[in-house]
């Protein structure tokens, strides 16, 4: 049976000693890290993740990941202040000249690479950002050499970043997610191509942002098995026979709108095949951690993260070594 960590970002407002208390008298079997870290001193300074492998320790937790996501976002993004600012470190926002900011924001998630390494794990969760994204729909029209160098933009910026991921044997995993540059299988593969199928690049499986796009996530699965290096746990609400006025990208409202297309559930609550999400994890061998990331607006936090985890555990089976038909055969 696999590992279900609890993913931190949606209780960053809860202190980690707190937070770890709970997680274990709910049961999880460890943390993916998102908010509650330094990514900065934890690259240099090894006492400090020492203090925090201790704390996980004392309730019977395990490290499987750490988060990059906000850092990775503003790699390749278009900076904005209203946008990138408040998600930043002051040390990498700095005077907020847009080059400057990308730059820091790359060196900070090298030293979350270093970060991973002085923790004893192997993955960092993150985001790209994109600098073609806002030019995803083509009115007036756009030029392939636009998209080209968008990829070209990306590969320039992260080539670099991956080499030192591969110097710390860690390995970045991109949530293909709407604003990155990957958040399809056909931008995916683009992406794996821009960076020459670099060993440390991989994928953050989140179904729930391929299922509301109509993006068969079983066969990203499939598809990319050999870059599955961490797994998301998230359901999302949507239904392609019922007619709505926010249509797939939210129509610029907010989470939790009745009017939007898609809202992210508890999981089980939502339009994702789980069941067949686990047999294709069994089926590519995929042995790592399942992290429950709970998002519902209407719902408990904390209510949804225990029920999240029960669903997981009720779900999760280890794959047979044989077939079922196999002891009908005489020796």
């Amino acid at each position: 049976m696999r590992a279900v960590t609890l993913f931190t970002a949606q209780f960053a407002d809860i202190p980690l000693e707190i937070l770890a208390a709970k997680a274990h008298e709910w049961d999880f079997d460890g943390l993916e890290l998102g908010g509650h870290i330094d990514i900065h001193k934890a690259s240099t300074d090894q006492s400090y993740c020492q203090e925090i492998l201790s704390l996980l320790s004392k309730y019977n937790l395990k490290l499987f990941a750490i988060s990059a996501h906000l850092v990775g976002q503003a790699v390749c993004d278009r900076i904005d202040e209203r946008r990138h600012r408040p998600i930043l470190p002051e040390h990498v926002w700095g005077d907020g000249e847009s080059e400057g900011v990308k730059q820091r924001a790359a060196q900070e998630v090298i030293a979350a690479a270093y970060a991973a390494k002085n923790l004893g794990i192997k993955i960092v969760n993150g985001f790209t950002g994109s600098s073609i994204w806002h030019l995803l729909y083509g009115f007036p029209p756009i030029s392939p050499e636009q998209i080209n160098e968008g990829y070209e933009d990306f590969a320039k910026r992260w080539k670099p970043i991956l080499d030192e991921y591969e110097k710390c044997d860690v390995h970045f995993a991109l949530e293909v997610h709407p604003s990155e540059i990957a958040f399809d299988i056909v931008s995916a593969e683009r992406t794996l191509n821009a960076v020459n199928n670099h060993p440390s690049f991989g994928f953050n499986f989140d179904p729930s942002h391929l299922g509301y796009q109509g993006v068969d996530y079983i066969e990203f699965l499939r598809r990319f098995k050999s870059r599955i290096f961490h797994v998301h746990m998230k359901d999302v609400e949507f239904d392609w026979n019922r007619p709505c006025e926010a249509g797939v990208f939210g129509g610029h409202t907010m989470f939790g709108d009745p009017r939007r297309f898609f809202n992210f559930r508890s999981l089980g609550r939502g339009k994702i095949d789980f069941e067949r999400i686990i047999r294709a994890l069994n089926q590519i061998n995929y042995g790592g951690p399942l992290s429950v990331e709970w998002e519902d607006g209407d719902m408990d936090r904390e209510v949804g993260a225990q029920e999240s985890l029960q669903f997981v555990r009720r779900l999760d089976f280890k794959r047979g070594d044989k077939q079922f038909d196999a002891a009908f055969i005489k020796q």
